[in-house]
């Protein structure tokens, strides 16, 4: 997606009946969404005017606009009835092993949810085109924003499918391609392994702190069951991606295994031309002694015809090992 065509600023008001409703800036300063309404303001790479007007137009906690631009951490803080969270989703890049990150930071209270980011996020663009969203409206702040969680990570699991698609694209043409090839890929899988890994890890304490009972802006039995839920889902991506490392380590068994099969082949081959070799020697070395045999007054028959015999004797012996499956 092209991070220059994302709208500066939106803003909706989901209702629990009906589609949402666009809203301009003038009309926040007015808004206050009910218990079956939810305000989501998406800002994509804002001044800070136009963060502190937003702040102030919604009420929002000072802590949580110093929270904005306080590093790419992720982390979560709560004040009172609001909390704020930050995460870091995968962006688009040029290779699929080129990941990057766009932090999004997402700050919620009652009935209203606004999400920071300077860069260009897959799921939030397609949430703010999407009309048939109703059931949104029915959704508590902390509830949306364990949604838009549950999307970050779902980024995470597409890029682990790739990965496992890119891992089966290697092992199946392996065989047929260059050893210094098939080293290269490997390398390349690794660092694509490792940087999944270093981008979700940091997570852990952001979803754990949202799974504690200890924490909850609100007494919603709902959101705790989401937070939860979005702790498991967090483990299960985290067991996907250190599974994709294992993935990475079997493709370079699978890959030494097929080395170590050349080689062998190559040794066998070697082996056998030096038998060859040999035997053809000792003929070659018999026919050589100092004797007066009548096989040495043949001439130019006697030579040729020697030479045929070790001819046809190399010959028979190779088709007689290739029968026997030797190399």
């Amino acid at each position: 997606m092209d991070t220059g065509t994302v709208p500066a600023f939106c803003a909706r008001l989901y209702r629990s009946s009906g589609p949402p409703r666009p809203l301009e800036r003038g009309d926040l300063g007015r808004c206050t969404p009910g218990d079956d309404e939810l305000l989501w303001v998406d800002v994509h790479a804002p001044d800070g005017e136009t963060l502190r007007w937003l702040w102030h137009c919604l009420d929002l906690p000072e802590r949580a606009l110093r929270f904005v631009n306080d590093g790419s951490t992720p982390a979560v803080e709560r004040q009172g009835d609001y909390f704020w969270t930050r995460a870091v989703a995968i962006a688009p890049a040029d290779g699929r092993e080129q990941l990057s990150g766009a932090v999004l930071v997402c700050v919620a209270g009652r009935n209203r949810v606004v999400t920071h980011h300077t860069v260009g996020i897959g799921f939030l663009h397609t949430l703010r085109d999407e009309d048939d969203a109703a059931a949104i409206g029915t959704l508590t702040a902390e509830s949306f924003v364990a949604t838009l969680l549950d999307r970050q990570l779902a980024g995470y699991f597409a890029a682990v499918n790739d990965f496992e698609c890119a891992v089966e694209h290697l092992e199946a043409d392996m065989p047929g391609n260059r050893i210094e090839a098939n080293i290269g890929e490997l390398q390349r899988l690794r660092r694509w392994a490792s940087r999944m890994r270093r981008m979700l890890a940091p997570h852990r304490e952001l979803f754990d702190a949202l799974s504690r009972p200890d924490f909850r802006p609100s007494e919603n039995r709902d959101a705790e069951r989401h937070f939860v839920a979005l702790d498991t889902r967090f483990e299960r991506a985290m067991d996907m991606i250190e599974n994709a490392r294992d993935l990475v380590i079997g493709s370079f068994e699978l890959f030494s295994g097929q080395v170590a099969l050349r080689t062998d082949g190559t040794m066998r081959v070697l082996t056998f031309v030096t038998v060859i070799a040999g035997v053809l020697a000792t003929f070659v070395g018999a026919l050589g002694m100092n004797f007066q045999a009548s096989l040495f007054e043949s001439e130019d028959l006697g030579f040729w015809s020697v030479v045929g015999g070790l001819v046809l004797f190399s010959l028979g012996v190779t088709l007689f090992a290739r029968h026997r499956r030797w190399f």
